[in-house]
């Protein structure tokens, strides 16, 4: 019963083709791909410039739009892995110290809220990690806002089109996590086993050139910065003009901002894009950056290995490409953006869920299954309690006397409540007049207590200061930050030393 149970109903049969698309501007790229005995086979291939924008157009007279460049090209696949653009995509960064992964996880929510300008609520959120010394790791933080997803989704629903992805072009140009010869799993990167050793994946920073800007990433054993380059690219007419100073100059800057172990472990810079405008970026990332000791590289081709399969001798380098074969051979994107689909069954509650009739039939039938259920739930619940029972009477006792134990010499426990303390001592150092309130107060190891906020002025804050610093417990205050005048952002730290076990 248990085995049956755990089937998974809505596992779908593994694709053998599939349709790339990707969206650039008001370009349109696609690929058609199919994998038969280990080798991949280009079906068909298609560009376009579509006359509507996806986000703002009515998503029907969209969809018709890009059903007929489909049927133009001869194309009759319907799955399709689909490249969002870049300048959709939030990004942010933060350093996540060794925890458990459930702790993990809550921290980087905590870290995403304060990171984007939005209700987190609004967006679909992905994050993908690099190690870093010591355990920690640097966590690059993506959204897109539901609102431009659901907008595509429709989009491609009236072309007739269902997609299996959505995640960015050029993390499949550029791949994370695949230099251990493990594919990216969805939500963040794979990090090197232990003892392993990187291979010429780690440490890339790669450069699409698009329709009118270029992308930029960086992979150091995960994606450690994705951003978007508007305004490297001038379009007057037909003509295309790329800044290359100003791409050198922001590839710099990101380099710059990132952890000194990540950047020193970027040797390589790789170019995407058309051969020309690609060869003048090359010319000038070699001038700039050569001294400093990155090499830098056209890609043109892709590698005999790059999905582990046979290519076509022809296979363009492309993100459609790219996304339908890294699909194809099993390989998950570092960033997925395709929201959850509901199940059958949700789906079934949604189309009969209005109509008086079938709400009373709903809920009579409800009240059936549940009082049915309940009597059931229970028979069985007796049956294996009592089958239990029998096998921990034994125990029972003996956790009985245990028990009994602990509570004759409870009195030696601590029973200090130590948080509780501290954060009554904050509450009584700071001001009833809310001169001086608290944004974040954080407790490690019971005693040092790192608090960050905002004041009125600099004397109500030296006020509350020098009261907490007379305060019973509080030890080694210390001032790591203000900023700003009025109001002034603050930040400071202090080690609790009150508190212990009662003896008697």
């Amino acid at each position: 019963m248990n085995k049956i149970l755990k089937i998974n109903f809505s596992k779908r049969k593994k694709l053998t083709s599939l349709l790339g698309l990707v969206f650039d501007g008001s370009r349109l790229d696609g690929v058609v791909l199919r994998r038969t005995n280990g080798s991949l086979e280009i079906q068909q291939s298609f560009s376009a410039t579509l006359s509507l924008d996806p986000l703002t157009a009515a998503p029907e007279l969209v969809g018709r739009e890009i059903r007929n460049q489909l049927d133009a090209a001869g194309i009759r696949e319907r799955r399709c892995v689909v490249g969002v653009p870049l300048k959709w995509m939030l990004t942010a960064q933060t350093e996540l110290p060794p925890l458990p992964e459930a702790d993990a996880a809550s921290l980087l929510q905590l870290e995403a809220e304060r990171g984007f300008p939005c209700d987190i609520t609004t967006l679909r959120l992905a994050h993908s990690r690099c190690p870093l010394p010591g355990g920690k790791q640097h966590v690059t933080l993506a959204g897109i806002l539901n609102s431009q997803l659901t907008a595509l989704e429709q989009v491609l629903a009236a072309a007739k089109l269902k997609p299996v992805s959505f995640s960015p072009g050029i993390t499949a140009l550029q791949p994370a996590g695949a230099m251990f010869g493990v594919p990216p799993s969805g939500g963040s990167a794979n990090l090197p086993p232990k003892g392993g050793t990187p291979n010429d994946n780690n440490g890339v920073l790669a450069l699409a050139i698009g329709e009118s800007q270029v992308s930029l990433q960086i992979i150091c054993g995960g994606v450690a910065a994705l951003r978007t380059l508007e305004g490297a690219i001038e379009n007057a007419g037909s003509r295309r003009t790329l800044h290359t100073g100003f791409v050198a100059r922001e590839v710099r800057i990101t380099l710059g901002q990132l952890p000194a172990g990540l950047r020193e472990s970027v040797r390589r810079i790789r170019i995407f894009g058309p051969h020309d405008l690609a060869q003048q970026l090359a010319d000038e990332m070699e001038l700039r950056f050569e001294p400093a000791g990155l090499t830098v590289e056209l890609a043109t081709k892709y590698a005999p290995d790059e999905f582990g399969v046979q290519l076509p001798p022809d296979a363009p380098v492309s993100p459609a490409f790219s996304l339908a074969a890294r699909w194809l051979t099993g390989q998950t994107p570092a960033f997925e953006f395709l929201p959850p689909k509901p199940t059958a069954w949700q789906q079934v509650i949604t189309k009969y869920s209005s109509g008086r009739l079938r709400s009373a039939g709903a809920t009579a039938a409800g009240i059936v299954a549940i009082v049915g259920g309940l009597f059931l739930f229970q028979e069985i619940q007796l049956l294996r309690l009592r089958s239990q029972w029998s096998g921990m009477s034994a125990r029972v006792r003996e956790l009985d006397g245990i028990q009994q134990q602990i509570q004759k010499y409870r009195p030696w426990f601590d029973e200090s409540c130590r948080s509780l303390s501290i954060l009554k001592q904050l509450a009584t150092a700071f001001p009833e007049d809310g001169a001086v309130t608290a944004r974040t107060v954080e407790i490690r190891d019971g005693s040092l207590v790192n608090c960050s906020g905002t004041a009125q002025d600099n004397a109500a804050l030296l006020r509350m200061l020098s009261q907490l610093r007379a305060a019973d417990g509080v030890t080694d205050l210390k001032v790591d930050q203000i900023r700003g005048k009025s109001p002034m952002q603050f930040t400071f730290d202090f080690h609790w030393n009150k508190g212990g076990g009662n003896e008697n």
